[in-house]
């Protein structure tokens, strides 16, 4: 089984006659009349026309298959292709980390290693940061190491601590379980100690302190406590801190200021993250789906948005059930015992199954086994506008939208 590409050239080339060699010309009977010596040279005239519209159908072809061959093995067309698996790993990634990366690995778009996994978790772009800090907070031997790649992309030399912990916390979010954060923290002031040698006598002692303007931040900053610890309280908290010594008091009193003068900014989450997502829909409502393996109608609410239409089986699911990409997929009308139905299925490929992604019971994120996607909706009307809607939300690949424009100019050719 070839490309897609291959297969098209085959069957272009499966179109094409054999070379057509011009014949021999008879010679002209010598008894023809007139009126059949000029029949007879009217007949070669159409026959050499032929000849000539059957090479330039022939060339047209060509180029056709020439075309496609390039288009296929460009840079340009890989690198699209890519992308838009990268894209599809980030989804997966914030519904499910783990399951994201593997993806990811699985599709050659990582290396299952822990300095290139770290290197994408530190980009961070298009990924939701409370994923990262799930994935890196696992206690897995691989994910610590992870981690540990992770903190050593983090350049904290000459940075006073309260600048070190702004910009290791902005690039996740930490996660919510004590023994996670034990470990994030352990590693952040063990790269502190290594990038600024001398500041402390030990890990232990930024460790210690760390959390101790972690939790200033918390008691100046939050409206609940009324009690706001001074620049006095402070110091006095973390005396005999620094391997039972004191740490100076003017290393205390400035990472006091810092943060009393600026909180911690609590990283958001990317622009590309689920909420954001579904914030400003094309279109969303209720409508019915036919199960994939299972031929049973569920009731979902459906969301159209950034050229995939993602259903939920409640309004106030923060994740999705399932997702369909629209890309090269058709729409159309369809008969069935539920009123108001459409189906959007690949065309020319009646047994080829969607590409899409579905969350199970248990929250695991699997690969959808739907052929085509049969939904009802409530009103002939509805349907109607979700049609419309879905029809302008599917993107087509330039490789198809080049393709039938060549076959139509072909086929015009033909027909003349």
């Amino acid at each position: 089984m070839g490309t897609v590409g291959e297969l098209c050239v085959s069957s272009f080339q499966t179109f094409l006659c054999p070379a057509v060699k011009p014949l021999e010309e008879a010679p002209v009977p010598d008894d023809l009349t007139p009126e059949e010596q000029q029949e007879l040279e009217n007949i070669r005239r159409r026959k050499q026309e032929l000849l000539e519209d059957i090479q330039r159908l022939k060339n047209e072809i060509a180029e056709v298959t020439s075309e496609i061959e390039n288009l296929g093995s460009t840079e340009e067309r890989k690198n699209m292709q890519r992308n838009k698996q990268v894209a599809m790993g980030r989804k997966k990634f914030n519904m499910d980390p783990k399951k994201g990366i593997q993806f990811l690995i699985e599709n050659d778009l990582l290396k299952n290693t822990s300095d290139d996994i770290a290197q994408f978790l530190y980009k961070g772009e298009g990924l939701n940061k409370t994923a990262i800090g799930d994935y890196l907070g696992e206690r897995d031997d691989f994910n610590i190491k992870v981690l540990q790649a992770f903190v050593e992309l983090h350049e904290f030399t000459d940075l006073n601590l309260v600048q070190a912990l702004r910009q290791f916390l902005w690039s996740f979010r930490l996660p919510g379980e004590a023994q996670k954060i034990d470990r994030m923290m352990e590693t952040f002031a063990q790269r502190y100690c290594h990038c600024n040698p001398g500041v402390f006598q030990s890990t232990d002692t930024c460790y210690i302190l760390s959390f101790a303007i972690i939790m200033l931040n918390t008691s100046l900053h939050n409206p609940n406590v009324k009690d706001k610890p001074t620049v006095e309280r402070f110091i006095s908290m973390n005396r005999g801190i620094n391997d039972g010594g004191d740490l100076p008091e003017d290393l205390l009193r400035n990472l006091y200021e810092s943060i009393k003068n600026e909180p911690f900014k609590i990283p958001e989450d990317d622009g590309n993250d689920l909420t954001h997502t579904f914030f400003n829909p094309d279109r969303e409502g209720w409508l019915l789906k036919l199960g994939g393996r299972v031929k049973t109608w569920k009731r979902r609410w459906f969301i159209l948005t950034d050229n995939c239409l993602y259903y939920f089986e409640y309004t106030t699911d923060k994740e999705p059930r399932g997702i369909i990409p629209l890309e090269n997929l058709s729409i159309k009308e369809v008969e069935d015992k539920k009123p108001n139905c459409f189906e959007l299925f690949i065309p020319d490929s009646k047994d080829q199954v969607i590409k899409a992604c579905k969350t199970e019971a248990d929250g695991r994120v699997v690969e959808g086994n739907h052929t085509f996607y049969r939904i009802s909706a409530p009103t002939a009307e509805e349907k109607e506008d979700w049609m419309k809607s879905i029809k302008a939300a599917i993107s087509r690949d330039p490789f198809y939208e080049m393709l039938a424009a060549r076959k139509k100019k072909v086929s015009s050719m033909k027909r003349h």
